[in-house]
């Protein structure tokens, strides 16, 4: 015992280390999680088992995609991308197929904040898309002068994460959207901050088309290591038949089957993304529930603004 305890121990671990990594990232990992996620018939099933075979599995996954779309406002989930970072590449592919199928394929710009994360415009470049930083204003928000002068209709979309790398909310949210929108363009949602407004705003209303989450960021999924993420992205009405497959659907009998959407953008990896990952985020918030979902948020700001005070003379 003393033997292979001494072996854990040479690794990393949150569990005995700071782990000074991104103001966006959660570090609770409730241990009853990794206990659910190891139950045999999780653990034990195998990914080419038949749909009739795992009606459990894809029934935490059809629940885990409402929850989602619940509290985000965008009505379609898809949780088979592996990373917050693929979640992005999906949503541009996404993006770009939207205006092909429209005829718009003259939008080549992708307009990013000064503020945005470093993947932001690496996804936008992935993805073909010649990328146009908008500036600052004085209060660390987006410039809306500066999005209007740089608008046209070569624009395809805005990537803007809400709250900002700065942890401010851009009180100007509405204005962008309708901005983007008013030139055919289309607003994809950084949601690695979700942390902080789950509960208390809806990114469907305030104008997003198209996000993605990072479940280690915010719904308390294991991080770090090299080890496996889930970046699930949801969508409007109007971007869900592009969606990357597969997604979980639910028929009026209560059979549950993995269907592709009519114009996905296919598959961007093996057989239903990382699944026990899945299993962590949807026992969290079955866990929390709606009031402690939003609880977590307060307290979330609180706790923000409480170190900002702390700071404020340095």
């Amino acid at each position: 015992v003393r033997y292979f305890t001494n072996l854990s121990q040479m690794n990393f671990s949150v569990d005995t280390n700071y782990y000074p990594l991104g103001s966006c990232t959660m570090k609770y990992n409730p241990k009853i999680n990794d206990e659910l996620a190891s139950l045999e018939g999780f653990a034990h099933i195998h990914p080419l088992e038949q749909s009739e075979a795992i009606q459990g599995a894809l029934e935490l996954m059809y629940h885990l995609q409402y929850s989602l779309s619940q509290i985000v406002g965008l009505e379609n989930a898809s949780l088979s991308t592996m990373a917050g970072a693929q979640g992005e590449l999906a949503g541009m592919l996404m993006i770009r197929a939207y205006h092909k199928a429209h005829g718009d394929g003259q939008r080549k710009i992708v307009l990013v904040p000064d503020s945005a994360h470093g993947t932001n415009p690496a996804s936008a470049s992935m993805a073909g898309y010649q990328v146009v930083t908008v500036a600052s204003d004085d209060m660390g928000n987006m410039d809306v002068y500066e999005l209007k002068r740089l608008m046209s209709n070569e624009v395809a979309a805005l990537m803007l994460t809400l709250p900002n790398t700065i942890g401010l909310f851009d009180t100007n949210i509405h204005e962008i959207c309708d901005t983007l929108h008013e030139y055919g363009g289309l607003v994809y949602g950084d949601g690695a901050n979700m942390n902080a407004l789950m509960g208390h705003k809806l990114m469907g209303p305030l104008g997003f088309d198209v996000l993605h989450l990072n479940l280690h960021k915010t719904f308390s999924t294991p991080h770090g290591g090299g080890g496996p993420g889930a970046g699930p992205i949801l969508a409007s009405a109007q971007m869900a038949p592009f969606l990357p497959m597969p997604i979980v659907e639910k028929s009026d009998l209560d059979v549950y089957s993995l269907v592709n959407p009519q114009n996905s953008i296919g598959r961007l990896g093996g057989f239903h993304g990382n699944f026990g990952v899945l299993i962590r985020a949807y026992a969290y918030i079955r866990s929390m529930g709606a009031q402690g979902i939003r609880e977590i948020s307060s307290n979330s700001i609180i706790n923000a603004n409480y170190i900002l005070s702390q700071l404020k003379d340095y």
